[in-house]
């Protein structure tokens, strides 16, 4: 099975991504809640897809710095990655790092989104 790693979301916010992935495809979503959390489920297993808040739950900080730090990574840099956020602009930095372009929260129900997930959830 498909593992996609859900990084720094709120608990309602992990159930309603985890809820949209699982419906729809053969894929589990694993949580994780900072950046040192990911990046050990992420050397510690293989995953599909990996989606980071823009804002950890936790501590706030930038989840830019997931994505920068994976693609730092020689063993991390091929697993796709999405920032989850509302914003274009955030969307585009995220880009320009290395990420593919990702879905607000206030998408997570349009088909569209699903087409986005489609991509690398089959």
């Amino acid at each position: 099975m498909k593992r996609v790693l859900d990084v720094g979301q709120c608990s309602a916010d992990h159930f309603a991504i985890r809820r949209l992935i699982e419906r729809n495809f053969q894929a589990e979503v694993l949580q994780a809640h900072d950046a040192e959390d990911a990046l050990a489920q992420l050397r510690a297993r293989s995953f599909v897809l990996v989606l980071v808040n823009r804002k950890l739950d936790l501590d706030q900080s930038d989840g830019l710095e997931i994505v920068r730090a994976m693609k730092a990574d020689a063993d991390l840099a091929a697993t796709p990655v999405m920032l989850v956020s509302n914003y274009p602009d955030y969307q585009a930095q995220a880009v320009a790092v290395g990420a593919v372009l990702g879905f607000g929260k206030s998408n997570l129900g349009a088909a569209a989104t699903r087409e986005l997930l489609h991509a690398y959830l089959g």
